[in-house]
């Protein structure tokens, strides 16, 4: 049954190719990020996108939040078993050139224990003139049991070994700004006190980045800021490499403008092999003289000529 409907969502995505939309497949398109970028890609004419999701479940949640979503646009797949699914997936892409936009991402929940102790002592650290909450204190578990090594490493390159056969040449993949200081606290989500456990995500999506930056295959590398759920357009971006917006004291950037970015890459970064940091300024704010649309950040960024050093 599975495969009937894989084969009619690549069919209909096959016959839409001889149009003049331009193919999209988001993975980890039932995510907060991905839904989002997805959304947009529905709404854009330029564009025929489809919906890479780990479940039925996550399919259901997706069709309820954009309820234009129709059951073609949708294809189910866990991508750390992507590779079981190559032959199957790849047979009816082949030939054709869509874009892919990876969203995918292990997810951290805060555990229960931990939360419930952290409050228990708020009073004593008050008492104590102590932040009443330390959320470096908390322990985090993995959603689903996946964790960055299977989701953010080898899901990210089954990805892009899926994108190879099928013919994909440009692939937008959104990451996490910090991939240069293994010492990042969110390395160490997932750890134990002992520094054991399946952490490391940054890490393990960095090597996935330099996977695809020796691939052959051209890419747009987007590494947000830390990700609030604000609306796109209030505050302008700023774009750089190599982890130097870490140095600036506001270093957020809305999941909007993150989703609406990764639409401008699709329609600028073909034919480019680029990756860049971001995060939004209020105008005024260290340099800041507007709010510029994604397309005219990207090419701006693109006409400075930066390039990302991944032997850092």
């Amino acid at each position: 049954m599975l495969h009937r409907i894989v084969f009619l969502v690549i069919a209909t995505f096959l016959f839409n190719i001889g149009s003049s939309l331009k193919p999209v497949l988001v993975t980890g398109a039932s995510g907060r990020t991905g839904r989002l970028v997805f959304e947009q890609l529905v709404k854009d004419p330029r564009f025929d996108p489809k919906a890479l999701v780990r479940s039925e479940k996550s399919a259901q949640k997706l069709r309820k939040a954009i309820p234009q979503t129709t059951i073609d646009q949708i294809v189910v797949c866990d991508i750390t078993q992507l590779s079981a699914d190559n032959e199957n997936i790849a047979s009816y892409w082949q030939g054709n050139s869509p874009q892919i936009v990876i969203c995918t991402s292990a997810v951290p929940v805060i555990s229960k224990r931990s939360l419930a102790l952290a409050f228990l002592k708020a009073p004593f650290n008050l008492l104590r003139g102590k932040k009443p909450i330390d959320f470096r204190s908390f322990r985090f578990k993995w959603q689903g049991g996946q964790y960055p090594e299977q989701v953010d490493y080898k899901g990210v390159i089954n990805q892009i070994e899926l994108a190879k056969k099928i013919g994909v040449k440009h692939i937008v993949l959104v990451g996490s700004m910090g991939g240069t200081d293994p010492s990042n606290f969110l390395n160490s989500v997932g750890k134990d006190k002992d520094g054991n456990g399946n952490g490391d995500i940054l890490l393990w999506k960095r090597k996935a980045e330099r996977y695809l930056v020796e691939s052959g295959l051209d890419y747009c590398i987007i590494h947000p800021g830390g990700l609030t759920d604000g609306p796109a357009g209030v505050e302008d971006f700023v774009l750089d490499v190599n982890d130097i917006l870490l140095e600036r004291k506001k270093r957020s950037i809305s999941r909007s403008d993150v989703a609406n970015l990764c639409v401008a890459a699709l329609a600028e970064g073909e034919g480019k092999k680029i990756a860049l940091d971001c995060i939004t300024q209020n105008v005024g704010e260290e340099g800041v003289t507007k709010v510029r649309s994604p397309e005219e950040a990207f090419k701006e960024f693109l006409a400075e000529n930066k390039v990302y050093d991944y032997e850092l």
